[in-house]
């Protein structure tokens, strides 16, 4: 059988407290061990590694060349244990914990708000949401699903629509105070997508103009970041209706065309065969899919 060289993480936090202590008798204090419980970790450690990590010196510990290595792997080590025992930590409580990458400025606008409906439903169940604007692979990514654009679809995913994508052009009531042609419209600051930058692009040629000399205007990464810079008064943007439906039912925002852009690829649940079967991410997809229905 091949030696195991993989330290255990009583040694790797003895060796850290030793470290920043520089004595075995306040490192135990602070690990809230023996002494000699301290000794022989730090013992063990170092004959697991053929290597010593401090010198001796006159009652203190200094470290050695190979300890100074080791060191920042080693506490980068424990930090991220102690961070993945903390996020667990926050599951207490609920039986199942539904796990998801979503398109961030989607899951703010629209599914955020709704997932307490959800939760009074089921309060047996929380949430895992990371922003993601890539695809997902769900054979190397944690997520019970994805929500994001269908084209998105990983392979051997299944793929439920829940909504079309529907662009309108959005701006402050500073910037202007209705709708306006597409000519008038090219005279004003364009706010630009970073990450899908050609959708100026699609809007003028949909309407039979040639947008390149006209493409100007801060770059955003995230449609919600578009919509706040709209609302700002520092030009219109092109977004998702759905990511700015509440900006403009306060009046915040204005269309300033009443023309819509449809995308072909709509907003769908992207989830792998073991999501499939789990009971609770079924009845959380089929409350999904109902939230999505027109009313």
């Amino acid at each position: 059988m091949r030696q195991s060289y993989l330290p255990s993480i009583q040694e790797l936090a003895t060796f850290a407290a030793c470290a920043r202590t520089g004595a075995t008798t306040r490192a135990a204090e602070e690990l809230n061990l023996t002494q000699s419980a301290v000794s022989r970790s730090l013992n063990t450690l170092e004959d697991r590694l053929g290597v010593r990590l401090f010198h001796r010196v006159k009652g203190r510990l200094v470290l050695a060349d190979a300890g100074r290595v080791f060191l920042p792997d080693a506490e980068r080590l424990l930090a991220e244990l102690n961070q993945a025992a903390v996020a667990v930590m926050a599951f207490g409580g609920h039986g199942d914990v539904i796990r998801l990458a979503v398109l961030p400025s989607f899951g703010s606008a629209w599914l955020v708000p709704r997932l307490a409906a959800f939760r009074a439903l089921r309060p047996d169940v929380t949430f895992d949401i990371t922003s993601r604007l890539t695809p997902v692979d769900f054979t190397d990514d944690p997520f019970d699903a994805a929500i994001q654009r269908a084209e998105h679809r990983p392979p051997d995913a299944h793929v439920a629509e829940l909504m079309e994508e529907q662009l309108v052009v959005v701006a402050s009531p500073a910037v202007v105070t209705g709708p306006l042609p597409d000519l008038a419209l090219a005279r004003l600051p364009l706010l630009q997508q970073s990450t899908r930058p050609t959708l100026w692009l699609d809007w003028f040629r949909d309407a039979g103009l040639d947008a390149r000399p006209i493409l100007r205007g801060a770059r955003f990464e995230h449609f919600g970041m578009l919509v706040t810079a709209a609302v700002a008064g520092l030009g219109a943007a092109l977004v998702p209706e759905v990511v700015a439906e509440e900006e403009l039912r306060r009046g915040r925002l204005l269309l300033a065309s009443e023309r819509r852009l449809r995308v072909a690829s709509p907003y769908a649940i992207l989830y792998p065969d073991r999501s499939a079967a789990n009971p609770v991410f079924a009845a959380f997809r089929d409350w999904l899919m109902g939230e999505a229905r027109p009313s």
